[in-house]
């Protein structure tokens, strides 16, 4: 992974390969996969109700709880997965900052996100299953 894709001879660039995205790419891929985990998980738990989904689902996709999980999961991680973590977390997202998160919980939500981003890119759900377990035992299914 190390940049966007190649030049094609007509001098525009082509689409990246699934191993090369850019880190851009990864988060925004990441945040749907993530929040989309935590949703079938709230559903698959029994709670209902769009108002109650999306207020237990708020308990999780923030980027100070994202940041936490990610606290939580570095030890468990491969040296490849520390390195697409790391490298979400230093891209510089620093005028995105929302304000309920500082700007080092912002970092590492990204970090998480691009994470979960090559996960999915790569096929790797039984992983990606197994990090959210760990993160958040309370929603294991």
């Amino acid at each position: 992974m190390n940049g966007y894709g190649a030049e094609s001879p007509g001098g525009r660039r082509t689409a990246p390969d699934a191993a090369d995205p850019t880190v851009d790419a990864l988060s925004y891929l990441g945040d749907s996969v993530y929040e989309l985990i935590i949703r079938e998980r709230l559903v698959k738990l029994g709670i209902c109700g769009s108002s109650r989904l999306n207020s237990e689902a708020r308990r999780y996709v923030t980027a100070p709880a994202q940041s936490a999980a990610a606290e939580r999961l570095l030890p468990l991680l491969t040296e490849e997965e520390e390195a697409v973590f790391r490298r979400g977390r230093n891209a510089g997202h620093g005028k995105n900052i929302p304000k309920t998160a500082t700007a080092a919980e912002y970092r590492r939500a990204t970090g998480l996100e691009t994470l979960f981003g090559m996960l999915r890119l790569e096929g790797r759900d039984r992983r990606t299953d197994e990090l959210v377990d760990a993160a958040f035992p309370e929603l294991r299914i």
